[in-house]
C-alpha cells in the first residue's frame, strides 16, 4: 500500500498529462505518452484536445508529432472548432499548412457555421486565405448571419481579400 502510494506520488511529481506536455512543447513527454498508448483524442474540461491544445499554444514540435502519430483532425472543442480553425485563429501559416497536408477538413464549420475561410478573412490574414483556397475551401459557404467569405471582406473593405475572394 505504502508503495503505491509512493510510485503514485513519483507519477504525479515527475510526469506530466498529455495536455500540459502539448501546451508547454515537450516533445519527449508527449512521445512518451504515444508510447503509453494514452487517448490523444481525449479532450480536457473545455473540451479541447491535446492538438488543440498545441495549436493555440504555437507547441508546433508538438502539433508535429501528434499529426505523425495520427490524430483526429477534426475533433470539436465546445465551439465547434477545429485545430485548423484554432491555426486560422492564431494566425499560423505554417500550422495551418501542416494541418491541410495531413488531411484536415479545410470547410469544416463550427457552430455559428463559420468556416476557417470566414475566419481568415475575419481576421484578415491573406497568406492564410490564399492556402485555404489553395486547398479548395468553398467560397460560397455562409456563416450563421448568412454572410460568405467575401461578405466579410467587403464589410471590412479590405480590398486585397476582395479580389482573391472575386
Amino acid at each position: 500500500m505504502i508503495v503505491g502510494l509512493l510510485l503514485c506520488s513519483v507519477q504525479i511529481s515527475f510526469g506530466q498529462d498529455i495536455f500540459t506536455a502539448a501546451r508547454e512543447n515537450n516533445t519527449e513527454e508527449v512521445k512518451q505518452l504515444i508510447s503509453q498508448k494514452i487517448d490523444l483524442n481525449q479532450v480536457n474540461d473545455r473540451s479541447f484536445t491535446p492538438l488543440t491544445i498545441a495549436v493555440y499554444n504555437d507547441s508546433k514540435e508538438v502539433v508535429k508529432v501528434l499529426l505523425e502519430a495520427g490524430v483526429d483532425l477534426e475533433k470539436q472543442d465546445a465551439m465547434g472548432n477545429t485545430a485548423l480553425i484554432g491555426a486560422v485563429f492564431k494566425k499560423n501559416l505554417t500550422l495551418v499548412n501542416w494541418l491541410l497536408e495531413s488531411g484536415a477538413d479545410v470547410n469544416r464549420r463550427n457552430s455559428n457555421d463559420a468556416s476557417p475561410l470566414i475566419f481568415a478573412v475575419t481576421f484578415g490574414t491573406t497568406d492564410i486565405v490564399g492556402a485555404l483556397l489553395k486547398a479548395g475551401a468553398d467560397k460560397t459557404v455562409k456563416d450563421n448571419r448568412g454572410k460568405t467569405a467575401l461578405d466579410h471582406a467587403v464589410l471590412q473593405d479590405n480590398k486585397e481579400m476582395i479580389s482573391l475572394l472575386q
